[in-house]
């Protein structure tokens, strides 16, 4: 499969949603293929790493978040369902379940109901070691800082303030992947 051509389907003009979408993907993917290649013993899936860590976050445009120039009716957290809804369409389904189960570090049924997140009621929890990785290595960059790795303790930040749950996953893959 070609992520790139998935994108340019969705994303047909060059602007800045698109180089955002693309910078931050390439920087996930390239992260998420270094720390794949540093721990062979895990048989990781290399080719699928970098596609899926291209289309992981394809749903942006039909969310609301002016600062990236998402102009869509969507809520920004919506843009992992929305997202993998599109690429499974596409007939992509392993990798549709990495766009919709990358949001934060995993989103579980629990936290999607206390929380009262405006996502369908299902867990949301990455499962294989392809979408952990991708997940993981999703923390270390913003779309709003393109190009700047966050530090382990700024993304494990970021992470803390939405709860112990997805932190703790976050904990397990610094030992696991780092």
């Amino acid at each position: 499969m070609n992520p790139l051509a998935l994108i340019d389907k969705y994303y047909p003009e060059d602007n800045e949603l698109k180089h955002i979408l693309l910078v931050h993907s390439r920087s996930v993917a390239d992260k998420a293929l270094d720390m794949a290649r540093k721990h062979p013993e895990l048989n990781l899936d290399l080719t699928f790493i970098e596609e899926a860590a291209m289309l992981h976050d394809i749903g942006i445009f039909m969310t609301d978040a002016d600062g990236i120039f998402c102009f869509g009716k969507y809520p920004y957290i919506c843009h992992g369902y929305l997202g993998s809804e599109l690429v499974a369409r596409e007939g992509y389904p392993r990798h549709a379940l990495v766009c919709e189960r990358h949001t934060g570090a995993g989103l579980s049924l629990k936290a999607i109901m206390e929380r009262d997140l405006p996502v369908p009621h299902r867990e949301m929890i990455p499962i294989s070691l392809e979408e952990q990785i991708i997940c993981f290595a999703d923390k270390f960059y913003s779309k709003t800082k393109l190009d700047k790795e966050k530090s382990v303790e700024k993304a494990r930040k970021s992470i803390e303030k939405h709860g112990e749950e997805g932190l703790a996953r976050f904990d397990a893959w610094c030992k696991l992947f780092l």
